[in-house]
């Protein structure tokens, strides 16, 4: 729609025989803004003139130092991090000190990447295009027209010294130095070829104090660099040797914080004239998301269109939808659990047995893990990465049990645990008890169900909140033996700790805990569902408990 807007308002400018079916009009029109059409943007690059987003200043002055030290380095995220956004505005804040060429290997056919000395020509066509279609500042007109000739000469065909030599030719001449930003070079990392262009650079940047090179590259992709042989090889011994060990870190915090979310979200109350608390939605959508870019401008570009208010009740009915829509950042973490299994069993064993990974850098499944941003470092071990993302991965994980007797109970019992859009806890625990002890044996002789009770309550809790409510597990509280599940249905909350029964001591702990919880969610009645183990107990509802001004509830199993 908006490039229609674009195309009718140019056309009434400039006449209606006007054709505007060339690459620099189009280029013209997208950097221009129309007044009153600034929008939340989840598809493609963000532009500070026709999107609402957060202040990347911080990040970019990072970048910019980096560059001035001649750092070669990689920005490695997830899917949909911002890395292209990043690296738009990279080149455009560093405009007026360097020669900024920004390519991306993406549309580049595999028979290219199967052909060295063809890539290597390719290479060079792109760095024509660049300038061709884009106005490059800081590019000598002779060096340009040099470029043209080298490409012309070598169109189909361009040998590694000749590349070379030719980077060197134009990094000298070139009055301003140049900087390379090369895009999704996951699209280029499954060919030999294109680590063989890498080692190329490498080699030029170890010469540079003899022969001129690229003042800095900068590679954008999920896989990082040292990661990239884990898509061609499958040697275990191969697969963490860097073609490009000379990149020096780059561990700038890429996420968005609660006060960026806040300052966007003023911006467009604004624009909109309207009255809600900015800091406190975007604390609540930092709180989902830890602030994963396309996640947070998805819950906002959520609210704004289908006209939601901004608070609680907006935010979570945000976040339901796009856990129920599909979306390519989803589609591609169940596509990257299916491709590495040691990665689903890594994160199957943080979320169902409170498992407590250590990084280790050797360790596949960690280190994929925290690649993809689907964990980060807490405390010297893993976490999931967000709320939403552990929502997700529990019913993703949780789907492929539909057919299990759990689920198949949850779904008939559901009709009665809701009443006037209320959710009867009470009874549904009771409930629960009867099915684990008509199903499960419950002692110790039954390994599986110590290590998997939670799994069968949060399988048999799916079905009865489905399409309606979430829930999430409070990471602070998540190990071997609690964890707090906090159920949201309706626009209210329900914390539920589900504990494995170590006795009286360690009970009352939790029940002090879930107190501090309840006044954290500014509830008054929280519920416990204990697991016991020993044969000698009682099961089932047990009279309620008041504590500290609250109510708890508990049902052992």
């Amino acid at each position: 729609m908006r490039s229609k807007v674009r195309f009718l308002l140019v056309q009434s400018i400039l006449g209606s025989s006007t054709k505007l079916d060339c690459l620099p009009v189009f280029a013209w029109l997208n950097s221009r803004t129309i007044v009153g059409m600034k929008t939340f943007n989840t598809a493609g690059t963000c532009r500070p003139n026709e999107h609402y987003m957060v202040d990347i200043t911080e990040r970019l002055e990072i970048i910019r130092k980096m560059v001035a030290k001649g750092d070669y380095f990689c920005i490695n995220r997830g899917r949909q991090y911002g890395k292209t956004t990043t690296l738009e505005a990279v080149s455009n804040q560093l405009s007026d000190e360097y020669c900024i060429f920004q390519i991306s290997f993406e549309g580049i056919s595999d028979s290219t990447f199967a052909d060295e000395e063809k890539l290597y020509s390719v290479f060079v066509w792109l760095l024509v295009q660049r300038f061709k279609w884009v106005s490059l500042k800081g590019l000598d007109e002779g060096v340009g027209n040099e470029i043209k000739s080298f490409y012309d000469a070598h169109k189909e065909r361009c040998s590694e010294m000749e590349l070379s030599d030719f980077i060197s030719t134009i990094c000298y001449r070139n009055t301003k130095p140049l900087v390379l930003l090369i895009d999704e070079v996951d699209l280029a990392g499954n060919f030999t070829s294109f680590l063989k262009f890498l080692g190329l650079l490498r080699g030029m940047y170890l010469k540079r104090n003899v022969v001129p090179a690229f003042q800095s590259v900068i590679l954008a992709g999920v896989y990082d660099i040292k990661n990239l042989k884990l898509k061609i090889r499958t040697g275990e011994q191969h697969q963490y040797n860097s073609p490009w060990n000379i990149a020096v870190p780059f561990d700038v915090d890429m996420s968005l914080s609660a006060e960026g979310i806040a300052g966007m979200l003023a911006e467009y109350k604004a624009d909109h004239n309207l009255m809600f608390d900015e800091a406190f939605v975007a604390r609540m959508i930092r709180d989902y998301t830890s602030g994963y870019p396309f996640l947070v401008s998805r819950i906002c570009q959520i609210i704004d269109a289908e006209q939601w208010t901004w608070d609680k009740d907006g935010v979570l009915k945000a976040v339901n939808k796009i856990l129920t829509e599909g979306s390519t950042l989803f589609d591609d973490i169940a596509k990257k659990l299916d491709e590495f299994p040691e990665l689903e069993r890594t994160i199957r064993g943080i979320l169902f047995n409170g498992y407590r990974y250590s990084f280790n850098y050797y360790d596949k499944a960690t280190n994929l893990a925290l690649m993809f941003n689907f964990v980060k470092q807490q405390d010297g071990t893993f976490a999931v990465a967000s709320r939403m993302f552990e929502i997700w991965f529990y019913e993703y994980f949780i789907s492929q049990d539909k057919n299990s007797a759990d689920f198949i109970q949850g779904m008939t019992d559901k009709s009665q645990f809701i009443h006037d859009g209320i959710l009867d806890i009470p009874l549904l625990m009771e409930r629960f008890v009867v099915h684990m002890n008509q199903t499960y044996k419950m002692d110790h002789d039954n390994e599986f169900i110590e290590n998997d009770a939670r799994k069968v309550f949060l399988t048999y809790l799916r079905p009865v909140i489905n399409g309606i409510g979430s829930y999430h597990i409070e990471e602070q509280t998540r190990d071997h033996d609690r964890m707090d599940v906090v159920i949201d249905y309706l626009g209210r909350q329900y914390v539920v700790e589900l504990k494995i029964w170590r006795g009286n001591a360690y009970n009352e702990r939790g029940e002090e805990q879930l107190c501090r919880y309840l006044e954290y969610f500014d509830l008054q009645q929280g519920y416990l569902l204990s697991f016991c183990f020993n044969k000698t107990k009682n099961s089932g509802l047990l009279p309620p408990v008041e504590l500290k001004g609250r109510t708890l509830i508990e049902a052992i199993v």
